[in-house]
């Protein structure tokens, strides 16, 4: 109960030495693989919900955006997989830290806007200045355009940050007033912990949900400049 309400949101140390790059290379380990040429249950419904969902995100691509494919794939497979873990009991979920979701962001929204300056210039720049524009606005309209696609990467970030912070956050409150009225009010108690166990449900579906979203969104970036 005296536990800080953001200490769960502090990166975790070992020794003294930072474990989040530890943490970040834990979720692929947890992906199984198969050496068979019969594959069971469980690595077909994966295989099917990755084919499904590529196919969903490269559906609108030409085949230089389908280029991206693996790329696209890993990335929600990463975020879902690290959004779920961090659900776990004392556990340490890295898309709670701006920082890391950043450095995601930047990298895959600078390669997309660069490829669409490389491939198609004219139609990278036409996104500056509507077509009809009256002239007295031609530089407002370019320097709102302008801001409007650096602060796509930011927007990116922030998204994915808020939305998982925010339930963690909640689900921190709800456990701590479950324990708190578990010793004074029975009945209250049953209330808030059923609560508290449709909140983790729904957490599971935000995990996922977010996880495609960013995806989702990076790939309608990539579908701009190709």
């Amino acid at each position: 109960m005296n536990e800080s309400l953001f200490a769960s949101f502090i990166a975790p140390t070992i020794l003294g030495l930072p474990a989040t790059v530890l943490i970040i290379l834990f979720p692929p380990l947890l992906i199984p693989t198969s050496k068979y040429l019969i594959n069971n249950r469980l690595i077909t419904t994966q295989q099917w919900l990755i084919k499904l969902t590529s196919k969903q995100m490269m559906a609108m691509h030409n085949t230089k955006g389908r280029t991206w494919s693996l790329m696209l794939v890993s990335l929600i497979i990463f975020i879902a997989t690290t959004n779920l873990l961090g659900l776990l009991p004392h556990s340490f979920t890295p898309t709670t830290q701006l920082s890391t979701n950043l450095a995601m962001a930047i990298p895959l929204w600078a390669g997309a806007v660069i490829m669409g300056f490389r491939s198609k210039i004219k139609n990278a720049l036409a996104h500056f200045l509507p077509q009809g524009t009256p002239t007295p606005l031609i530089p407002m309209l370019v320097i709102i355009e302008t801001i409007s696609l650096l602060i796509q990467p930011m927007a990116l970030a922030v998204r994915l940050t808020a939305n998982i912070t925010a339930g963690h956050l909640l689900m921190h409150l709800i456990g701590s007033a479950t324990l708190a009225m578990s010793t004074i009010n029975l009945p209250s108690t049953l209330i808030i912990f059923t609560i508290l166990i449709l909140l983790t449900i729904l957490e599971i579906a935000v995990a996922l949900i977010q996880a495609y979203v960013f995806t989702l969104l990076v790939s309608l970036y990539l579908h701009d400049n190709t």
